[in-house]
């Protein structure tokens, strides 16, 4: 039981406690970190479909949820622009326009709207969009080709301990988390509220991806050194924190 002690300890709301009394950068007057890290000069980018202009996702949520579950067996179908548009509209795309200097309001919960997240995609089978690794940008509804890499499906899936299915979607979802966009607010009790983020990041995919006759796997089972490489991050200031493969389901 002792080695699960700091585990437990970090589950609980203590954090909270010192929170009240912590001068935070936000306290101090810090300005605030960018909602989302910039695309490079010169990069390519993809547009996607308006969030205003879908037309997928109709399934009532009530029938998505009882049929929601982790799915590990993907067929080798593709996704459409328009469905690769809204699952990132649904997990982390704005609610409202975004206004320079303030925080963003996106889909999804997020502790003081802090969204401390980036979305890294290895997309293998998305109509239209060449074969490769993206991050997106949410304030832009694009997505920035970072490189492309015909072995990244093996690289994922080795990534994850050899978890064969992970490779085998139509496009991998990967977040990593920048902590400082939370700890700028949150001090000491940014870790729990950053774990709990995630949560809500992913069970938006979960309900997106159901409703659209694909489905997805919650992976929390990876190498960190591993997928950290594979994004290109630091492992310090960012760094994986989850990862999700979608992939169309068989009707059989």
């Amino acid at each position: 039981m002792e080695s699960f002690k700091d585990g437990r300890e970090f589950l609980k709301a203590y954090a909270w406690e010192r929170h009240r009394t912590f001068e935070s950068d936000q306290r101090k007057g810090v300005s605030m970190p960018p909602v989302q890290k910039p695309a490079a000069d010169g990069a390519t980018l993809v547009s996607l479909v308006d969030p205003e202009s879908l037309s997928v996702g109709n399934t009532p949520v009530l029938q998505i949820i009882r049929q929601r579950r982790s799915r590990r067996s993907f067929t080798d179908e593709s996704i459409s622009l328009e469905e690769l548009s809204y699952l990132l509209w649904a997990t982390q795309g704005l609610r409202d326009p975004y206004v320079a200097g303030r925080p963003s309001f996106r889909t999804v919960p997020s502790a003081g709207a802090r969204h401390p997240f980036e979305t890294y995609l290895s997309i293998h089978r998305v109509d239209g969009v060449q074969p490769g690794l993206y991050r997106y940008l949410p304030l832009d509804h694009k997505l920035c080709l970072l490189r492309v890499d015909d072995q990244l499906p093996e690289k994922v899936s080795d990534a994850c301990y050899g978890q064969t299915f992970v490779g085998k979607g139509a496009v991998v979802f990967i977040w990593t988390v920048i902590p400082y966009r939370t700890e700028w607010r949150y001090g000491p009790v940014s870790h729990k509220v950053i774990a709990l983020d995630a949560g809500h990041l992913c069970q938006n995919l979960y309900i997106a991806a159901e409703s659209i006759g694909c489905g997805t796997c919650a992976i929390g089972a990876y190498n960190q050194a591993k997928m950290d490489a594979v994004v290109g991050v630091d492992g310090v200031d960012e760094f994986t924190i989850y990862a999700a493969p979608v992939g169309r389901l068989s009707l059989a």
